[in-house]
């Protein structure tokens, strides 16, 4: 998962159709076909999100669970019945499954909830369950709210992503929340909001905190910790992070997240170590490493990663 930026751009009809048709071509680097669905998710319409439904149904589970991760940031409600369409399907991957479940909880309206409750009951994978769970709970905070496709305050995160949990009190010590992050009797949404308010709070101490539960029994919150971690892009989480992506018995879904932040972090060490484990046999995890290499090249060269940040005009 990739942060969503906070910022629509328009695109002419030949840029758009440009995008959606490099996002679906198969014969296209995994890494060209992210840079066209990291710049749909910052359309609106219905041209970029049948674009992005389309791929939620691609071979590559790593761009159809981020295809589903873009239309949760994008909150349409009109991509609602297509997610619904994924997390029933057991024949897809959890991994995308997963994300469908979290995109309707980042939608967060009361309809969805039927739908997630079948499959936290139904679903045979626990990161899938977990999801659900953890999206039922954020709808149940934010049902009073009114939504408009537009943020609330208690949505908006400093990172500009739609966040899975709204995080605990920012009057909470790092101390405290590291104990409830740490705290396997806690229920998965209590412990992801103590995770997302010590991001939030920062720092080496917040930090040393969150890496402490890379350890944690679950999948879904190890591969948060990972995704939190290349958020907050320190270099004090970069050997904990490393260990996630050598580590072969662990789930694609965590060490492609691991994978995600090291590129984000991107010292020297890190750079090597991805270069490496883009031969790893998971194509989860071997193609994270390439793209997090891609999105460095482009940034080494000055450049952006997405073609709308230098070919559209930001709407104010």
């Amino acid at each position: 998962m990739e942060d969503c930026k906070a910022t629509v751009f328009v695109a002419s009809p030949e840029m758009e159709k440009f995008l959606c048709d490099r996002l679906l071509d198969k014969t296209q680097t995994i890494s060209e076909r992210f840079r066209a669905l990291f710049s749909l998710r910052n359309l609106k319409g219905s041209g970029p999100r049948d674009a992005l439904i389309l791929a939620t149904r691609d071979p590559s589970n790593l761009l159809a669970h981020e295809a589903a991760f873009a239309l949760g940031q994008m909150q349409d409600i009109d991509a609602i019945p297509a997610l619904e369409g994924v997390l029933n399907d057991l024949s897809l991957h959890p991994i995308v499954r997963h994300e469908a479940a979290e995109a309707l909880g980042a939608i967060g309206v009361e309809r969805n909830i039927t739908t997630l409750e079948h499959s936290l009951v139904q679903d045979p994978a626990q990161e899938v369950r977990e999801t659900c769970e953890l999206a039922l709970k954020r709808i149940e905070q934010l049902k009073d709210t009114i939504h408009d496709q537009e943020l609330s305050p208690m949505e908006k995160s400093p990172f500009m992503s739609v966040d899975p949990a709204v995080p605990a009190a920012s009057c909470s010590s790092v101390e405290n929340l590291r104990g409830i992050l740490l705290d396997e009797g806690k229920g998965m949404y209590e412990r992801y909001a103590a995770l997302f308010a010590l991001r939030n709070h920062g720092g080496d101490e917040a930090v040393m905190a969150i890496v402490d539960s890379l350890g944690a029994q679950s999948a879904l919150l190890r591969h948060e910790v990972a995704y939190v971690l290349g958020q907050l892009q320190s270099k004090v989480a970069s050997a904990a992070l490393s260990d996630v992506l050598k580590n072969l018995n662990e789930h694609p879904m965590v060490r492609h997240e691991a994978a995600e932040a090291l590129g984000s972090i991107a010292d020297e060490q890190c750079v090597a170590l991805l270069e490496k484990f883009t031969m790893d046999p998971e194509p989860i995890v071997s193609q994270s490493c390439e793209v997090a290499l891609s999105m460095l090249e482009f940034e080494r060269l000055g450049k952006s990663f997405e073609y709308l940040h230098m070919q559209a005009p930001q709407v104010q």
